[in-house]
Order: C-alpha cells, then sequence, then structure tokens
C-alpha cells in the first residue's frame, strides 16, 4: 500500500525536479506520441487485415507508347515542316474546342512562316477577336491580327461547359508539359481510343468481366491512355485523309496525331533550340575553363609545399599556457 501512495509523490518529486511547465509539456508529448503510435498500428492493422480493392483504372490504364520526335535530347532540334503540318491538323479539327492562348499568331513565324502568310492566317482564323465598337462603345469583334493571341473557340467557360456535355476542353498551350508523357501522351490518347466490350490488358484480363461496374457511361468515351479510362473528348481524328496536308505527306491517323503532338510540344516550348543552343556552349566553356585553370595550378602550385599553422589547442602558445595554469592548480597531466 505505501507503494502505491509513493508514485505519485515520485511524479510530483520529479516534476519539481524538472520545473513545472516542463515537466507538463514533456507529460502533453508523451500522451500526443502514444496516440501517434496506437493509430499508425492501428491503421496498419486495417491496411493488411482488409486492403483496398483495386480499381479498374489501376489495372487497366496505359503508359504513354513510345514517340521519337526531332526535337528529343539535348541536341533536339524541331522539324519545322512536321509542325506545319501539326499546326493544320490543330486549326482544322482540334480548334473547334480547344484554345491556344498563351501563343500569339506572329509566334507561327518561328516554324517557318513569312509575316505575309501569318497575317493571312490570323485575317481568316474562324474565331474573330472580342473588341470594342468604338463607334457605340458596345461589345463586337474583329478579324485577328499578327499580334494577337489565338483566340478562344468559346466566349467563357460556360459556354464551352454546354457546347461539351459539361466538360471543359482544356488549352493546348501548355498541354505537354501538363500531362506525365508529353507528346507521347497526347500521341498516344489520340490513337488509343478503343472499344470497351471485350477489351483487354497486357495480362489478357478483360475489363468488365474483372471489374463489371466500369461500363463506359454515356456522352463517354473508352480511352485506356486516358487517367479514369473515361473521356468526354470523342475520338478527333477517326479517318485517313481528314486532313489534306499541302506537302503531299499521307495523312492517316497515326501521321496526323504524331504531327499534332510535335507542334503542341514546340507551343510549349518555342525557345528550345535556342535552349540546347545556349546548353551546349555553356558545356563547352565550362570544359575550357576547367582545362585552364586544371594547366595554371600544375604550373604555379603544383610544387609549392602546404604549411598547417597550429591554432587553438594545437598552438604552442596556447599549450604553455595551458601548461602553467594547470601546475598553479596543482593539476597533473
Amino acid at each position: 500500500m505505501g507503494f502505491i501512495f509513493a508514485i505519485p509523490a515520485a511524479v510530483l518529486a520529479f516534476f519539481a525536479r524538472l520545473g513545472w511547465v516542463r515537466g507538463i509539456a514533456l507529460l502533453v508529448g508523451a500522451a500526443f506520441s502514444f496516440v501517434l503510435m496506437v493509430s499508425l498500428i492501428g491503421n496498419a492493422a486495417t491496411y493488411f487485415s482488409n486492403p483496398p480493392a483495386p480499381l479498374a483504372a489501376d489495372e487497366f490504364h496505359k503508359e504513354p507508347r513510345h514517340l521519337a520526335l526531332s526535337s528529343d535530347g539535348p541536341f533536339g532540334k524541331f522539324d519545322k515542316q512536321q509542325i506545319q503540318r501539326g499546326f493544320q491538323v490543330y486549326s482544322e479539327v482540334c480548334s473547334a474546342c480547344h484554345s491556344l492562348k498563351l501563343v500569339s499568331f506572329r509566334d507561327l513565324k518561328g516554324i517557318g512562316y513569312n509575316d505575309a502568310e501569318i497575317k493571312k492566317i490570323a485575317s481568316d482564323w474562324k474565331t474573330q477577336v472580342p473588341s470594342i465598337n468604338p463607334d457605340t462603345g458596345e461589345a463586337s469583334t474583329r478579324k485577328a491580327l499578327p499580334s494577337d493571341n489565338f483566340p478562344a473557340p468559346f466566349a467563357n467557360e460556360v459556354a464551352a461547359r454546354a457546347a461539351n456535355n459539361n466538360a471543359l476542353p482544356p488549352d493546348l498551350s501548355l498541354i505537354t508539359k501538363a500531362r506525365e508523357g508529353g507528346a507521347a501522351y497526347v500521341y498516344s490518347l489520340l490513337t488509343g481510343y478503343a472499344n470497351q466490350p471485350g477489351y483487354r490488358n497486357e495480362k489478357g484480363e478483360e475489363l468488365l468481366k474483372a471489374f463489371p461496374d466500369a461500363k463506359t457511361p454515356p456522352n463517354l468515351h473508352f480511352n485506356p491512355y486516358f487517367a479514369n479510362l473515361n473521356i468526354a473528348m470523342p475520338p478527333p481524328l477517326t479517318t485517313s485523309g481528314q486532313v489534306s496536308y499541302e506537302d503531299g505527306t499521307k495523312p492517316t491517323v497515326d501521321q496526323m496525331a504524331r504531327d499534332v503532338a510535335a507542334f503542341l510540344a514546340w507551343t510549349a516550348q518555342p525557345d528550345l533550340e535556342s535552349r540546347h543552343a545556349a546548353g551546349v556552349a555553356v558545356v563547352i566553356f565550362l570544359l575550357f575553363a576547367s582545362i585552364l585553370g586544371y594547366l595554371a595550378y600544375q604550373q604555379l602550385w603544383h610544387d609549392a609545399k602546404r604549411v598547417v599553422r597550429p591554432t587553438g589547442a594545437l598552438d604552442p602558445v596556447n599549450q604553455a599556457k595551458t601548461r602553467r595554469a594547470k601546475g598553479k592548480a596543482g593539476i597533473v597531466g
């Protein structure tokens, strides 16, 4: 019985020595750590005893297929002819729903168009630029100028959703940087539409047999390259010859997808070639400077002797002071 009463007394004595504030803080911290540990152990036990059910997107989602572009790698350069074909695909197919608000018409000069061609492209663009009537002050529209950015196909988000079953078409200016896989994702998505009934993954598992509830809802389209397998955008490229290329290239669905993916890679990084050139110049300069630095070291310092000056406790003056102090205090050693 005396032992039981001795425990609170020992605790109080401990707090008195430690300080009440610090002691209470220590007690609260220990209680908090205990609760966290219990929660961690409980959640871990629940996870292993009742693991989460797999999702159809986890089992049947595909990673983007490889797409080789001339702009790949540290020395890559854009294929301007391919990018012009991709721009043609965008202007005739994609621009009906998707904006390109961070790109201006005059930027097309970077892919080989001259000033006259750019002026005509801007003037003939199917969507006019919002403006103000100078006579009445009312909202109006006008033909685009080379200095204008590509106008959006819809006046606002509400109009865009109303025309696309409440789905909002994303802006494509930076799409290859915003999506994992970049241009390969765009290419795979455009060519990856499939019929869901009977669809199997690489393991041979059939989607609707493994996940009967994963049937594509109305107004959506099955595409294993999309994150949740069902996308609101219908297949934009459906048949060969959908776009007639001016350079004579055969416009198959695969070719059109490759070209528009290359074009969107350019819209996301129009300064890619200049950055590559600057990077090569910097690497060459640093290599040259490193060689010069090494040769200068060999010429000037290769035979220099390194002398370490003792400081602190190793300084003979300080050691002598220490010995005198120890002698006065009667300390041996």
